[in-house]
């Protein structure tokens, strides 16, 4: 008897997929694919959690069935990354779309990344004080405990590292290593390289142009080619979505989402400020930010519902270049940027508010002057190198809690409610690149503005 539901649930699913393909035939937009995709993936989940149970073999067995297509997807996303990542930024320097004007471009970047997740860090200072989350207690459960020891051996890795050596781990040690995604710090690693190697290639199209030339078109057909990929992985968008939000909704635990959600709700009101901030950045370069919005929700469902800002490096990309008029140099560095550097959710808001509600256990008040300011160089600092992927936060978490000598076990106190909030970070960490990316083409004076006016959508490239 279970075999039959757990077949019909997979076969309900496949059905829902057939639908969105028959959207898809019909020339239904992507945008309204994907939002279709998301709540009916959240109430089918929600529904077969509500029939079966939570903990039912029934929904463990058909998540991995489904899990095939949400799994499956994001890992597809996660292996466009660094060739993504690589060829944009070297595509940058062979196009000469940077020219000599990397250096500026490039600190404007890193400058925007790193003094938005400062605001976010203090928003989610603010939030955790307005919501009396000091010295909040946490019922430590067997999936909490679980949680503890799995980051034992990423907290002594941590705890065996200088900040020095901490920043010196970014750098580039062995590039095909790092190409692998093996270390932590890899996606940043990789940056740095590529970066490298774009100045040296302009240093030889100045000695030997014809070397140089040669160069350009053997990088700019891989690039095409590479961005062909990602053409043909987005199309899947909806199907991965539909499968991603049914399992969670199906398997997530409602019950410790409501015992926490004082936690929960403080973590939405400071995304919400932020969000609401980087509006205001925007209104503040003169540009009308109700434009920016609508240009750049069907990216934001998308960053929600995969919770990986390097996921969704493609589609921020393609936005920022054909819906909101950023030049395509500074749309490729702010996006390989953004998804290592300032992420304002996940390196900002959550550990800030993090170190407010423990440090009252060891005897500190955390509303200090002091205390703060330590608090916000800690986050800005440790930001740097957070891998944009599923864990980041946590990863984030460890590094500032454990520089300030504060007890770490809350981060995996909170693993029950990670995903809910995880999935509105996500959104604001690619709000907040594509804000960097907007005010820094508009600052350089490289921002087409007739294209970011303009009524027409073009969040993903025209195929699909």
């Amino acid at each position: 008897m279970e075999a039959f539901h757990i077949s019909l649930i997979i076969m309900i699913f496949v059905l829902l997929c057939a639908a969105l393909f028959y959207m898809q035939k019909k020339f239904v937009s992507f945008s309204k694919r994907v939002m279709l995709a998301l709540v009916v993936g959240i109430v089918y989940g929600l529904a077969i959690q509500f029939i079966y149970g939570q903990t039912s073999f029934i929904i463990s067995e058909s998540a991995e069935w489904i899990n095939i297509v949400g799994n499956g997807f994001i890992s597809l996303l996660r292996m466009l990354v660094i060739p993504l990542v690589f060829f944009a930024i070297l595509s940058a320097f062979t196009k000469s779309k940077l020219a000599n004007d990397f250096g500026k471009i490039g600190g404007l970047v890193i400058g925007m990344l790193a003094g938005t997740v400062a605001i976010a860090a203090a928003v989610g200072i603010f939030s955790a004080g307005l919501f009396g989350l000091e010295g909040m207690e946490i019922t430590q459960g067997e999936a909490e405990s679980v949680a503890i020891e799995s980051h034992g051996q990423k907290l002594d890795d941590l705890n065996a590292m200088s900040v020095p050596e901490k920043v010196v781990s970014m750098l580039p040690m062995n590039i095909f290593y790092d190409l692998t995604e093996a270390r932590s710090t890899s996606v940043i690693s990789v940056v740095i390289f590529a970066s490298i190697l774009g100045m040296a290639f302009m240093g030889v199209k100045r000695k030997e142009p014809k070397q140089a030339e040669m160069f350009a078109s053997i990088v700019e057909a891989i690039f095409t080619v590479v961005m062909r990929v990602v053409t043909l992985v987005l199309r899947l968008t909806p199907y991965g979505i539909l499968a991603l939000m049914t399992n969670k909704a199906a398997t997530s635990d409602l019950v410790a989402f409501w015992n926490l959600g004082k936690f929960i709700l403080a973590s939405y009101f400071a995304i919400a400020v932020m969000f609401l901030i980087h509006l205001l950045l925007i209104r503040l370069v003169g540009l009308n930010p109700l434009t920016y919005i609508k240009k750049i929700m069907p990216v934001l469902v998308f960053a929600f519902s995969s919770r990986s800002s390097a996921g969704t490096l493609p589609i921020n990309v393609s936005t920022q270049k054909k819906s909101l008029g950023v030049s395509e140099g500074i749309a490729d560095i702010s996006g390989a940027f953004g998804i290592t550097i300032g992420q304002n959710g996940c390196a900002g808001i959550y550990p800030a508010m993090l170190a407010i509600m423990v440090a009252p256990t060891v005897g500190i008040d955390p509303f200090t002057p002091s205390f703060i300011l330590m608090l916000l160089v800690t986050v800005v600092i440790g930001s740097f190198g957070i891998a944009g992927v599923g864990g980041g936060a946590t990863f984030a978490g460890l590094i500032v809690l454990s520089t300030m000598n504060l007890p770490v076990a809350i981060v995996g106190l909170l693993i029950s409610i990670e995903p809910l909030i995880d999935m509105a970070r996500t959104a604001l960490n690619v709000s907040g690149t594509m804000t960097t990316g907007v005010i820094t083409s508009k600052i350089t004076k490289q921002l087409d503005e007739e294209v970011y006016n303009s009524k027409e959508e073009k969040a993903v490239p025209e195929v699909i």
